[in-house]
């Protein structure tokens, strides 16, 4: 169905890859579209648990935005274009269900703001990391002034968005950018191990756990407890809850049913 991404599911596991290889799976208008379509695909299919974002060859996971487009951009197209990849990053933060950057390589601009709006990222100890827009005289525009800080702090996204300079994956993991860092012909199967661990706990019970963790960094610690308090409650009133307590009580391993 697809032109510049690839999107596989098999089983409770999909595997979303940016396919544009021979431009470092730049993102472009088209492609955009096409992230956009296949977040929808994932969120009607109800066997769907984990979803793995990563990007074609080996250079790259994506290496920023298609700069044939870029360079056409005015004032009204700039609004315009960062306005609905907001939106489509947006959603992918806002998925039920958890997401995994395998980062492969380059990592730049709108590319570390998908990887920003997943769920968690695991890097190629090849992986490098950055939001370089200063260096064309832009800022980011897809949720890299925002995002960033959130993850590693004021100081620090403060220095990657004004030198433009990016990090390598270990200082990436140093600065909580990633959660883990392995040798590249390890990062698709350490991706798959996590989704696997993931995709067999029961199904709300991440859903809720994602979203109460997301809202830590919306509002005060007061709504932020009132909300999580909300959700727990919400989980108890669960199948698997009752199956998960069973099975512990019974010393046995819980079935979970997803409801």
């Amino acid at each position: 169905m697809f032109e510049n991404i690839k999107l596989v599911i098999d089983g409770p596991i999909g595997t979303l890859t940016f396919n544009r290889p021979d431009k470092l799976n730049a993102v472009n208008g088209p492609t955009l579209d096409e992230l956009d379509a296949a977040l929808g695909q994932a969120e009607d299919n109800a066997d769907l648990r984990v979803l793995i974002l990563t990007g074609a060859g080996p250079k790259a996971f994506v290496a920023g935005a298609d700069i044939k487009e870029l360079e056409a951009r005015d004032f009204v197209r700039g609004r315009r274009d960062t306005r609905r990849r907001q939106e489509v990053y947006t959603r992918i933060e806002k998925l039920s269900i958890p997401s995994i950057a395998a980062l492969n390589g380059w990592t730049l601009g709108t590319g570390l703001e998908i990887a920003m709006a997943c769920t968690i990222r695991i890097a190629s100890s090849k992986a490098k990391l950055g939001q370089p827009e200063v260096k064309l005289g832009i800022t980011p525009g897809a949720g890299g002034s925002q995002r960033l800080p959130r993850l590693v702090g004021m100081g620090r996204a403060m220095e990657m968005i004004l030198t433009g300079e990016p990090v390598t994956a270990e200082q990436a993991l140093a600065m909580g950018l990633v959660n883990r860092v392995v040798e590249p012909d390890q990062l698709m199967p350490e991706a798959l191990k996590m989704a696997e661990t993931i995709s067999a706990r029961p199904r709300l019970a991440v859903q809720y756990c994602k979203e109460a963790v997301y809202r830590a960094s919306e509002g005060s610690l007061e709504a932020g407890l009132a909300h999580e308090s909300y959700l727990h409650a919400l989980s108890c009133a669960t199948e698997d809850k009752k199956e998960g307590v069973a099975a512990f009580l019974e010393k046995r391993d819980p079935v979970f049913s997803g409801r």
